[in-house]
């Protein structure tokens, strides 16, 4: 190994001299106020960096000291920062490579410095690569520490081990095991760099590719997130705390009336409340979980209210509360507590985990906390949406893409009706709901038509999920328990095969796509990410079908999130013009910011243009990205309202 300490911007020049791929990675630690909180030091508003490696070739690497409390540091920290921007984080002509590209992204962006592309997440390549025969590498599996001893035979020592319980920036950089531990990571980012995209030439070329122009930009739009923060109204959380504590007391009260004190638990699913239900009570059982067992989950809830409605009406309101507790305290424990335990004590945000490959598709997964599924405002009686609210003199805006997923399907399976009616810029749903109930389009979009609201939903639910395989019994319970329609098995299957005939290629890209899967064991997106998808094999129905869901959702839900991040990489590119735009969350086909009230056109446009780009050649159906603005994530306004 050749690792060598650098400390002047003479030396750094010297050493990354003419290199075309540069591998980086940031030593952090805590600013004092924040020495003794756990974890601070991954934190950009509560951390610094203390140095940065770099490397040019394998087994080689320089560090430069910036902040260190011990040692020597380098001579101008501002000329050398200055001259990294210019001639390795801003510059087109260098692949900037980093093993989780976010945070060193995020730390940069601290300071006012965006990384252009070209640019290279290790951390992505190695989710993109395989661990086993059909099985890519997972969050957990693609650790540098892991990766390095796995595929190099390194001995990578811990953090913990090398500091012994201090901060990075008390460590001597002179001292042999600092200048070793800092100088390997990017030493072994680099040779996974090369090892990865060995693999990818001759194993799945396109991958490489996604990691390039679509992952590694959309790891530098997440740091940007991540910084940035979640905008919350804390008084107002703990207002609707207060409130919700009341409201679970008042139910809980009268549930305890009923049943004479059975001991509900939480969210009403212990075993002392089944128990009753279909011991005391001698209810049916009318569901059973995996394991067989009675099940007393929100679909059987619904279920025991309704056999309660026709044969015992003393229990209705029983049901009643019961459900309405389950909703307060799920309200309650997720979205108020949950929510207000990940408040920055720094900046008074929340500032998630977002992962752009935290599914199989390649959407995003969010934890600490989990803003994917934040609730619906028609579904959320404490407003979970309101407490996301911009800073005094501060607007948010949302722009969302208009059924992506449904124009991405109508790309693949070629109907021309589908087509059509996009290309025309009509509604999808209600030409849906003509096809399936026979109706004129002009009936079909008139919103004082007789049943338009339940035919609107009916055909939303078939659109989505029949593009998927949805079977006539899982129609039925989507809009049972999502839209509290009671619809037949049989009239399920009729609207499904009126859909069906009425989108005729849409059965033969789905019979195409299953055969395919069949033969391949794997589903694509339009740009190559691939999913194995074994289950197709099974000789068991249940997981032979759901692997044919799989294989039909993959390249629909897939590519639309690969679209998704395409648009994230091009509104990288012109942050630096729009440098008081604040994207701070993704929920799907969603991106919030937060702007200056008098910015609202100049950055609805920017993103719109961003969004509503075509993804690539082929995609010829238009893409719509509609905006909305407010003081709150919970009232927002449409832009063609204003």
């Amino acid at each position: 190994m050749s690792y060598n300490l650098i400390y002047t911007p003479d030396e750094l020049r010297e050493y990354i001299k003419g290199a075309g791929v540069i591998a980086f990675d940031f030593e952090t630690a805590p600013d004092d106020a924040w020495r003794d909180e756990p974890k601070a030091a991954l934190d950009a508003h509560k951390a610094h960096i203390v140095g940065i490696s770099l490397s040019v070739l394998e087994g080689s690497a320089i560090y430069l000291p910036i902040a260190h409390k011990v040692g020597k540091n380098v001579q101008s920290r501002d000329e050398l920062m200055q001259y990294l921007t210019t001639a390795v984080f801003e510059n087109p002509d260098v692949v900037k490579v980093a093993h989780n590209l976010s945070f060193e992204a995020m730390f940069l962006y601290a300071l006012g410095i965006v990384v252009c592309e070209p640019c290279y997440d290790t951390i992505a390549a190695a989710q993109l690569t395989l661990k086993s025969k059909f099985e890519f590498r997972g969050l957990s599996d693609s650790g540098l520490k892991l990766l390095s001893t796995s595929l190099f035979g390194a001995n990578m020592p811990d953090f913990n081990t090398v500091t012994a319980g201090r901060h990075f920036d008390e460590m001597n950089p002179a001292e042999q095991e600092t200048l070793r531990y800092a100088s390997a990571d990017s030493d072994y980012t680099l040779r996974l760099y090369h090892k990865f995209n060995g693999w990818f030439a001759k194993n799945l070329p396109q991958h490489r590719d996604i990691v390039e122009r679509v992952e590694s930009p959309t790891a530098i739009y997440v740091g940007m997130m991540k910084y940035n923060g979640v905008p919350m109204n804390t008084a107002a959380m703990l207002e609707r705390q207060k409130e919700a504590d009341a409201k679970l007391v008042a139910l809980r009260a009268e549930i305890d009336e009923m049943t004479g004190g059975v001991d509900i638990g939480a969210n009403a699913s212990t075993s002392a409340f089944k128990q009753y239900l279909y011991t005391d009570l001698g209810l049916p059982v009318l569901k059973t979980t995996e394991k067989h067992q009675e099940a007393a989950d929100d679909a059987t809830m619904i279920l025991l209210t309704e056999y309660c409605h026709e044969n015992r009406p003393e229990l209705v309101r029983l049901f009643e509360l019961v459900q309405e507790y389950r909703k307060w305290s799920k309200l309650k424990s997720t979205y108020i507590d949950g929510y207000l335990r990940c408040v920055n004590s720094a900046t008074g945000r929340i500032h998630p985990d977002l992962m752009p490959l935290g599914t199989e598709t390649g959407r995003f997964a969010s934890r600490n906390p989990n803003l994917q599924n934040c609730p619906r405002k028609d579904n959320d009686p404490i407003g979970v949406r309101k407490f996301i609210a911009a800073p005094e003199g501060k607007l948010l805006i949302s722009l969302d893409f208009s059924q992506i997923e449904l124009r991405v399907g109508a790309f693949y399976c070629r109907d021309e009706k589908m087509l059509d009616t996009y290309r025309a810029g009509g509604d999808i749903h209600a030409a849906t709901t003509s096809v399936i109930f026979h109706v004129p389009f002009s009936e079909a979009v008139d919103k004082n038509a007789p049943h338009y609201k339940e035919h609107r939903t009916i055909a939303k639910n078939c659109n989505f999920g029949v593009f998927y395989g949805l079977f006539p019994s899982g129609l039925q319970k989507t809009l049972k328990f999502k839209a509290g329609l009671d619809m037949s098995k049989e009239a399920c299957a009729g609207i499904i095969d009126n859909l069906k005939s009425g989108y005729p290629r849409l059965t033969y890209w789905q019979d195409e796509t299953k055969q395919r899967a069949a033969n391949t064991c794997y589903a694509e997106t339009w740009l190559g990410r691939r999913r194995y998808i074994i289950g197709i094999l099974s000789q068991d129905w249940g997981k032979h079908s759901f692997a044919e869901r799989c294989a039909m959702n993959t390249p629909i839900q897939g590519t639309a999130a690969d679209i998704l991040k395409l648009a994230m990489g091009r509104i990288v590119a012109g942050i630096k013009d729009h440098p008081w735009l604040k994207p701070f969350l993704q929920i799907h086909d969603e991106l919030v910011f937060e702007i200056p009230v008098d910015k609202l056109d100049k950055a609805v446009a920017f993103v719109k243009q961003c969004m509503e780009v075509q993804p690539f050649p082929e995609f010829d159906v238009p893409i719509i990205a509609e905006a909305a603005y407010g003081e709150s994530f919970g009232e927002l306004k449409e832009m063609e309202d204003v």
